[in-house]
């Protein structure tokens, strides 16, 4: 037993998480960011909070179903965990709420962006939502009668829906003459949001289109009340690989299951009557507990903001302005494998262009010298450049070779079917290793050159995907180093056979050897700190909960170490505990970028040690994943890396800081500059596109063509 494993020392995952996602909803409510982005924060806490209930909330309850009843690192039990979860999400969907209906919707409304209601609409917009409901939805539309011989419909995970009470003519004259139930789904085909005639940004959301008209739907019958509900499932993906002869056909399976999960939550309008909520609950085979049922103040569902926001026209200002990453001229067009053989190069996205990543493909493909390309795919965009260049590397007569993690969750239909297109295009597609998901960022050319066999390597911090790269920060390496080259052929060829290197000279992966590796790194801190010599550790991650690393950290403190922690998300570690970690500060940066990349830097006695990696410290990444760790071995590089991790540590705009109570603090900016992170990196890239122009411009004045004036036609 660890000195550092008591309970207290530990916050539950979940809890961590509902306040990251708290942090996120401050981004809602700062009046300092753009109208429009605040509004967009708050769509984004919708949908991250849809996500928790499909997955970590359905995690909880099947524990609780098959009588799992160990605590966790905190302490809690699963349901003790669902019961605190409970509480907080139901505080924060009040938020919410309470920060759509007071803040923002008043604040959109004195810019002209109106979300209406039918009442509140002129001739003109509902003699066009008249036309619309009758020419585009009522074809659309089916009414769902409920009663013996009509039973319960199945409702999918996130539909929107409307519940109705009403009076058929055979109701009359009996006891309970208006208690005919029936429903119609909001149908997604269509835009939610739709935009009114005129000049203005004036909107009206579907649902209220359907409930103004839905009586046309129940011929003869008199609408007594409508409600609009919403059905949030169990989404996990409970996958038997052991079990699975194929397994594209098992995960293809479980995509079908998968949308008739279990009911984690429901959402209903707060005023629907108890005959309504009665009739849902036991269709939905749930009690009437008050930890299940959301009962919402506004539009259900507040991802339909992001149409809201993405649809309104003339408000630029209300917007972040635009921002386009640095494109170096050597990386837009010229010699890549040239230029990684010069040197190492680092891209930090999205400041520098992601660019140059889909050209190192796509110049892979079409160069003859090139006889491999290898890489590992986690999440792509729904038009990957990246996977139009694989194919074209095969279809060129390269060997190409592709890891497609089919279990990336929620991207597995898109990832399925981007393995069935690399397949017909003939490259070799492998699904990973059994048990594990691949999460690791990893490209590999194999060319031929004078010299022999030369091996150029891209790795990663985030995902190949050319979408997301423009809004999650990441950090790439370039290299042709040989010992990684070796290194990474043996990685694909574990991947991909079954082979067991003995030992890998730069690069580390797991679950074989992140764990030790980063355990060793802090051990030899503690020794330099208990030496008397100074000993630093920095780390940036997404979420820290694995408890044997927070224990190590706890040690490193306890020891006099200096730690410092950007993390963005889950950290289930605590800071002031006297004699635990008293040394360890932890900073958590919520902004316009989604903060992704992952660096792990160590003081070493001077000789400062720096790592990139795909992996947050978390269990399932250090125990049930492949994922990469790699050195910055590059001197220049290294202090790219260190200014990047500076820049971040010295925010305090968008930096709240982990206090001893558990809380997150904004830093206190009276008297001191203001200094944020992603600003200062915009303006960095900014300046070296200019300074690039400006360059060209000079070799241009300096360098002019002669001029030829053209001839006259001959006559």
């Amino acid at each position: 037993m660890s000195q550092f494993d008591n309970p207290q020392y530990f916050t539950n995952r979940e809890l961590s998480w509902l306040a990251f996602n708290d942090r996120v909803l401050e981004e809602a409510r700062d009046v300092h960011n753009p109208l429009l982005e605040r509004v967009r924060f708050l769509g984004i806490t919708q949908s991250n909070l849809d996500e928790f209930f499909n997955v970590r909330v359905a995690s909880l309850r099947k524990m609780v179903t098959v009588g799992y009843t160990e605590p966790d690192a905190a302490g809690l039990t699963p349901t003790a965990q669902l019961h605190a979860i409970a509480t907080e999400a139901h505080a924060m969907v009040d938020k919410q709420y309470t920060t759509w209906s007071r803040s923002l919707s008043p604040r959109l409304v004195e810019h002209g962006i109106r979300l209406l209601h039918p009442e509140e609409l002129s001739a003109k917009q509902s003699g066009f939502v008249d036309r619309y409901f009758h020419q585009e939805l009522y074809p659309v539309l089916t009414p769902m009668g409920v009663d013996p011989t009509r039973p319960f419909p199945f409702l999918a995970n996130n539909s929107l829906n409307l519940a109705i009470r009403l009076q058929r003519p055979e109701d009359v004259g009996t006891k309970d003459k208006t208690r005919s139930f029936a429903m119609v789904q909001v149908p997604d085909v269509f835009p939610r949001v739709l935009r009114l005639p005129g000049a203005s940004n004036d909107f009206i959301l579907l649902e209220d289109i359907v409930r103004q008209f839905v009586g046309e739907l129940f011929v003869g019958a008199t609408i007594k009340e409508t409600a609009l509900f919403r059905v949030t499932r169990d989404m996990d993906l409970d996958v038997a690989e052991e079990d699975a002869s194929d397994l594209m056909k098992e995960i293809q399976s479980q995509l079908k299951k998968r949308q008739r999960g279990k009911v984690m939550r429901l959402e209903i309008d707060a005023g629907m009557s108890k005959f309504l909520r009665k009739r849902l609950l036991k269709g939905l085979s749930l009690k009437d507990e008050p930890d299940d049922v959301y009962e919402i103040h506004g539009p259900i569902d507040l991802t339909v903001l992001g149409q809201l926001v993405k649809h309104t026209s003339g408000c630029d200002a209300l917007v972040y302005p635009p921002f386009t990453p640095y494109l170096p001229n050597e990386l837009a067009s010229g010699d890549l494998f040239a230029q990684i053989r010069d040197h190492d190069i680092l891209l930090q996205h999205p400041y520098d262009s992601f660019q140059p990543v889909v050209n190192f493909i796509a110049q892979a493909a079409a160069d003859p010298q090139v006889l491999a390309v290898k890489m590992t795919l986690y999440r792509v965009s729904s038009k990957s450049p990246i996977i139009r260049a694989l194919k074209q590397a095969a279809e060129n007569g390269k060997q190409v070779t592709v890891l497609v993690e089919l279990k990336a969750r929620f991207d597995e239909e898109r990832n399925v079917h981007w393995a069935q297109e690399l397949e017909r295009a003939g490259c070799h597609v492998i699904y990973g290793l059994v048990g594990l998901k691949t999460h690791c960022k990893l490209a590999l050319v194999v060319r031929r050159e004078d010299t022999g066999i030369r091996r150029y390597m891209h790795m990663a911090t985030g995902n190949y995907n050319d979408v997301t790269a423009n809004v999650y920060t990441d950090l790439g390496l370039f290299t042709a180093n040989a010992e990684m080259g070796t290194d990474a052929s043996n990685i694909f060829n574990m991947l991909s056979g079954f082979s067991e290197p003995a030992y890998f000279h730069k690069l580390v992966i797991a679950p074989l050897g992140i764990r030790e590796f980063l355990l060793e790194h802090i051990r030899a801190e503690i020794a330099h700190a208990k030496a008397g010599r100074p000993a630093h550790i920095q780390m940036k991650m997404n979420s820290l909960s694995d408890t044997e690393m927070i224990e190590a950290l706890y040690a490193a403190s306890a020891a006099g170490v200096q730690v410092d922690l950007l993390i963005r998300g889950i950290c289930n570690l605590k800071v002031g505990i006297p004699g635990v970690s008293d040394n360890i500060t932890v900073h958590s940066i919520v902004g316009r970028f989604l903060e992704h990349s992952r660096i792990y830097a160590f003081y070493a006695d001077g000789e400062e040690l720096v790592y990139l990696s795909s992996a947050d410290l978390m269990k399932r990444n250090l125990s049930r994943r492949v994922e990469l760790l790699f050195p910055v071995i590059d001197p220049q590089i290294k202090t790219q890396v260190q200014h990047i991790y500076d820049v971040l540590w010295a925010d305090n705009v968008k930096t709240r800081v982990l206090a001893p109570d558990n809380s997150w603090q904004r830093i206190d900016l009276r008297g001191v500059t203001k200094e944020e992170a992603q600003a200062t990196f915009m303006a960095e890239a900014t300046a070296a596109q200019h300074r690039q122009e400006q360059a060209a411009e000079s070799a241009a004045d300096e360098n002019p063509r002669r001029f030829t004036p053209m001839k006259a036609p001959e006559e």
